[in-house]
């Protein structure tokens, strides 16, 4: 191992990412024998996943229940309205309880009902209690703590900047790295994006700091396809401060599902006659209810009323803290929410297993578009997602590198990208890109990033503007395509999707332009 400037090392199977999916997906590949390398461009060896602020659960049907497969794969269906891969939402909620068995087997500890049971909740789109939670609403960072304690013995680096996938004519090489050392090469057959999601498009979003679209931005000038960007979901309840900072705490969706009502400042419902489901209906029509409640009256936040949960401070520990750390008390007083930045549906496209089109390179967690989601991802399905499509892609890296054997990967230099400052990208996406966008608005969203300066990105900053830039661009360009609402897209010109655009679109990087295709199929 060589360290300097033009350092080279080598592995098996590199994995970018140590939240759900990365930490699955490393620990497949360890179990199959191979040599894992996981990098992490956090500083430190604490890096504050998204996995571990999910505050909801694990979407699981458990034996024994009132539940069934099929049950949970038409909400899915039905939350992704028309996007879903039927046989993807199958696969993967098929074998759901299988890996949140394996986990539980790990360590995690769930809570449990009065007979040592799996405690069940339900949240939005679901038809069923299926939500399986640890710490009332502290999930992730129990799945997270879980996989940080299992993970011990895997090769984690940190404050390692991943600057571009190596490739020849036909496969992955390698990574380019930068670190302490300066600039160099891990040479590797199998690369697994496991990068998480892009919130920080936006000013506020639920995502941390390091949701920068990195995966997906690799990925497009690594040749490979992306699909459904511009299907952004904006989590409903999200808590409000007029406090600078672009993280928010979330309000989980399972206050709601324990009877928490939404309402306005005067007190009416906000979801009364909007959908069936009232409440509970799925995220993108909550959200798009508040938003337009906000629209009409000019507030700046609704309010969800949980004064009617018993026991509320021990049943939600998350949500009591942080709405007490804004001068709220939930037991007392409505607790002012807006929708915010939370969840990617598309991403890198893949199969199942987290296969992409580029032989040798992999995605899973919330970087990846399985077909999952659609155009809308139902509640819970994402920490299920990451956990199932992250072990079968480190499975299917270990054996792709066993297949391919040692490559040799060419170096290169930091390639110069676009960039537009990030404050600047920020209030851009937030104004022309939020839960409801129009043409005139993406067209001016679209004109700002193409007047972007290009620049050498080779730390973080740089390259997180540069990653940003980058899948703005195709966010804009997608929904500016999608002449419909559909899902979490909405257009203010178009009430409802159109038939005849129930199809997602794939997204290539050729010569710098951002190009609209036809699906690609694996």
């Amino acid at each position: 191992m060589s360290g300097g400037p033009g350092w080279q090392q080598r592995a098996d199977v590199v994995v970018i990412g140590t939240g759900v999916g990365g930490l699955a997906a490393a620990r497949a590949a360890r179990r199959a024998g191979r040599e894992v390398v996981v990098l992490s461009k956090a500083a430190t060896g604490f890096a504050v996943t998204a996995t571990h602020y999910a505050q909801g659960g694990i979407a699981v049907v458990l034996p024994g229940t009132d539940d069934s497969v099929q049950a949970h794969v038409a909400d899915t269906l039905a939350a992704g309205a028309g996007l879903c891969d039927r046989d993807a939402v199958t696969s993967i909620v098929a074998d759901g309880y299988r890996a949140v068995s394996e986990l539980a087997g790990a360590g995690a500890q769930f809570d449990q009902d009065p007979d040592g049971n799996w405690a069940l909740t339900r949240e939005g789109g679901h038809s069923r209690r299926r939500i399986i939670h640890a710490g009332g609403d502290a999930t992730g960072a129990e799945v997270q703590r879980a996989l940080d304690h299992a993970a011990a013995g895997l090769d984690i680096r940190h404050g390692q900047l991943v600057l571009q996938i190596l490739r020849d004519a036909d496969t992955v090489t390698g990574v380019l790295v930068a670190n302490a050392d300066g600039i160099g090469v891990i040479h590797a057959p199998s690369v697994v994006l496991a990068t998480g999601g892009l919130g920080q498009l936006y000013r506020a979003t639920t995502n941390p700091g390091g949701a920068t679209g990195d995966g997906v931005a690799l990925a497009l000038r690594a040749g490979a396809a992306v699909s459904d960007l511009e299907f952004i979901q904006f989590h409903p309840t999200m808590l409000y401060s007029d406090a600078a900072g672009s993280r928010r705490p979330l309000v989980t969706e399972a206050v709601r599902g324990e009877g928490a009502k939404l309402i306005d400042a005067r007190g009416a419902s906000v979801t009364a006659g909007v959908h069936p489901m009232g409440d509970l209906a799925p995220r993108d029509v909550v959200a798009g209810a508040i938003d337009a409640r906000l629209r009409e009256t000019g507030d700046a936040c609704v309010y969800l009323d949980a004064r009617g949960i018993a026991g509320f401070a021990d049943r939600f520990p998350t949500v009591t803290a942080a709405c007490r750390d804004a001068g709220i008390d939930p037991v007392a007083q409505p607790i002012p929410v807006v929708p915010g930045a939370h969840y990617s549906c598309g991403g890198v496209v893949t199969d199942v297993t987290g296969r992409t089109e580029l032989a040798g390179l992999f995605a899973a967690g919330e970087v990846a578009r399985t077909g999952m989601h659609g155009a809308n991802r139902l509640a819970s399905n994402s920490l299920l997602e990451g956990l199932v499509v992250g072990e079968r892609a480190g499975s299917a890296a270990a054996a792709h590198a066993v297949a391919s054997g040692p490559v040799q990967a060419v170096a290169a230099e930091p390639a110069r990208q676009v960039a537009v400052e990030r404050q600047t990208l920020q209030q851009a996406m937030s104004r022309d890109a939020s839960v409801v966008r129009d043409a005139d608005g993406l067209r001016r969203l679209a004109e700002l990033l193409s007047d972007a300066e290009e620049r050498t990105a080779a730390h973080r900053k740089g390259c997180e503007d540069a990653a940003l830039t980058l899948v703005a661009r195709v966010v804009a360009e997608a929904a500016l395509a999608r002449t419909e609402s559909r899902g979490c897209h909405h257009r203010a010109e178009y009430a409802g999707p159109d038939a005849g655009q129930a199809r997602s679109t794939t997204v290539r990087l050729r010569d710098g332009a951002v190009v609209l295709e036809e699906p690609v199929a694996l």
